[in-house]
């Protein structure tokens, strides 16, 4: 889609300064960009592909418009306002509706005019499919299942047990909505598996990643609120409870029964053991593994930052002795202590 910027501009709510005329058909990086299109500057990081930028235009706080060789879109949240430009240029493809011919739909489920089953997938008994819902090539939505107006499954998306995903979804290829928890009790020297009959509630706009699978309750049900994110390959074990508007990036674990607060944040590879509560606003960096309840807001790191070979090895034998040392410490420390009384 092209767009002049004097549209772009009213649009982003935007500071323009250059030609409103201009015409721009596309985004890419300030290292990247050609004429034609439109760049953004939000991490200073990138600062040093400002001044040789071809981009047509940029967007950017006041402070770095005058280093920009060109138009410039003045804002003062440029990652949002790139984000909502990008919308506005690359428009999502008008969807199908219909069912196709290859897809199976059993004729006790419920599946609106304006939604659309794709070739290979499958909707069982009392499954309800939402006005304009998407469902791509080889989904399962087995019986009960309940999707949302608006959401779309992009493909080989299964979703079980009765789960409930709610409106404007956005769930990416893989992904799998309702699988047994891992519930297991030790009987001897073996393993006996606890029946898991709880299901899965997803709320509104919420976004799941490719191949993360969230697992039904072994009683009550596994909760998503609204506005949640998940990236790809991030296992939700069962009931757990994610709030309102979390965020939560690739490669995370989060073992079962365990809440996490609204407008949250875990980074990459964060690992949370079972049974904890995590207060709002708790942001936690990428590899740290989580082992107790978080009851305050704030930034929580663990893990041993990356360094050369040679100095982790002596820092991991310095670990091994840490507790003698703390021994001798504690020692000496009485030892002074008795010295300075008996003066």
């Amino acid at each position: 889609m092209s767009l002049t910027l004097a549209q772009l501009a009213q649009a982003l709510d935007a500071e323009l300064r250059g030609d409103g005329r201009t015409l721009i058909e596309g985004m890419a990086t300030l290292k990247d960009a050609v004429p034609g299109q439109l760049s953004f500057l939000a991490n200073g990081r990138y600062r040093r592909h400002l001044a040789a930028t071809r981009a047509s235009a940029v967007i950017l706080r006041a402070a770095e418009a005058g280093a920009a060789p060109s138009a410039v879109l003045i804002c003062d949240d440029p990652y949002l306002a790139y984000a909502r430009a990008a919308r506005l240029l690359h428009p999502a493809d008008t969807l199908p509706r219909g069912i196709h011919p290859q897809a199976v739909v059993d004729p006790a489920a419920e599946v609106d005019a304006s939604a659309w089953v794709g070739p290979g997938a499958v909707v069982e008994a009392r499954a309800s499919v939402g006005a304009g819902v998407f469902i791509g090539p080889a989904c399962v939505l087995a019986a009960g299942v309940s999707i949302g107006a608006g959401s779309r499954l992009v493909a080989r998306v299964t979703v079980l047990a009765g789960a409930r995903v709610g409106q404007r979804a956005l769930l990416h290829p893989g992904v799998v909505i309702g699988s047994d928890g891992f519930g297991m009790a030790r009987v001897a020297q073996r393993w006996e598996k606890i029946p898991q009959v709880g299901s899965v509630s997803i709320g509104d706009d919420v976004e799941i990643g490719a191949n993360t699978t969230v697992d039904r309750g072994a009683l009550g049900d596994t909760v998503i609120e609204e506005g949640v994110k998940i990236d790809n390959q991030v296992q939700v074990a069962h009931n757990v409870f994610i709030g309102a508007h979390t965020a939560i990036a690739g490669c995370v674990g989060i073992s079962g029964s365990t809440r996490i607060g609204r407008h949250c944040t875990l980074a990459g590879g964060v690992g949370v053991v079972g049974h904890l509560d995590i207060a709002d606003h708790v942001h936690i960096t990428g590899m740290s593994m989580v082992t107790h309840s978080i009851r305050a807001a704030g930034t929580y790191s663990a893990g041993t930052p990356l360094m050369e070979n040679r100095a982790w090895r002596h820092n991991a034998v310095r670990m091994k002795q840490l507790d003698r040392w703390v021994r001798r410490l504690d020692e000496l420390e009485k030892k002074f202590s008795i010295k300075e009384l008996s003066k």
